[in-house]
């Protein structure tokens, strides 16, 4: 279960890194009460500054597209394996067949040692991006407009992923330990059944 809530916030935080970035959309192009209601008569941006910030937006997100769709696509991974999981303590098949139990410590670990390369990737591939001449060029273009919200680092969204993975690593490391204990519980339990009835 902790696995499948762990995977859900990987997969929504890397969906905010896939979403739009925000930054110049070209409102006061539509004119009337957009113009001046969503501040557009005092952004700062006309002309050829508007172009550049838009063009700028555009190649950014370009950047950070690849990244987050890897990121969803391991997060929505680890929550089609979770639900499997949880679909099979459901269907008790551990109690049915024990040597499940030993499958699914394995696959545990295969899962947690996954994950660590996959956070190494994202976090380089993220600060690359961070670190490209149009990040810094579009940060340096909303600072002389007076906009503070486009610094080139990461966002609470990208640490939050980070940080639901590593929780994520832990989480399987002791489902696999806590498979291993189901396996020994079952087979002392099945050796031995009339202390079932007993209990």
């Amino acid at each position: 279960m902790v696995g499948a809530l762990l995977a859900v916030l990987i997969l929504v935080c890397s969906s905010v890194s896939c979403g739009p970035t925000g930054g110049y959309t070209g409102l006061p192009s539509l004119g009337g009460i957009y113009y001046y209601q969503y501040g557009g008569a005092y952004s700062g941006f006309s002309g050829a500054d508007g172009d550049r910030a838009r063009q700028l937006d555009q190649r950014f997100q370009l950047l950070k597209v690849p990244i987050a769709r890897a990121a969803m696509a391991v997060g929505g991974g680890l929550l089609v394996f979770s639900c499997t999981l949880i679909l099979v303590g459901v269907l008790q098949l551990p109690w049915r067949f024990p040597a499940w139990l030993l499958l699914e410590c394995i696959l545990d670990i295969m899962v947690a040692i996954g994950i660590v390369p996959a956070l190494y990737y994202f976090f380089h591939f993220l600060l690359e991006v961070y670190n490209s001449s149009v990040c810094k060029e579009r940060e340096q273009l909303y600072q002389s407009k007076g906009y503070q919200g486009f610094r080139c680092s990461l966002h609470g969204a990208e640490i939050a992923a980070g940080l639901s993975g590593c929780v994520a690593v832990l989480a399987y490391l002791l489902g696999a330990g806590l498979a291993v204990w189901g396996y020994r519980t079952v087979h002392k339990l099945k050796q031995k059944p009339e202390q079932l009835y007993e209990l």
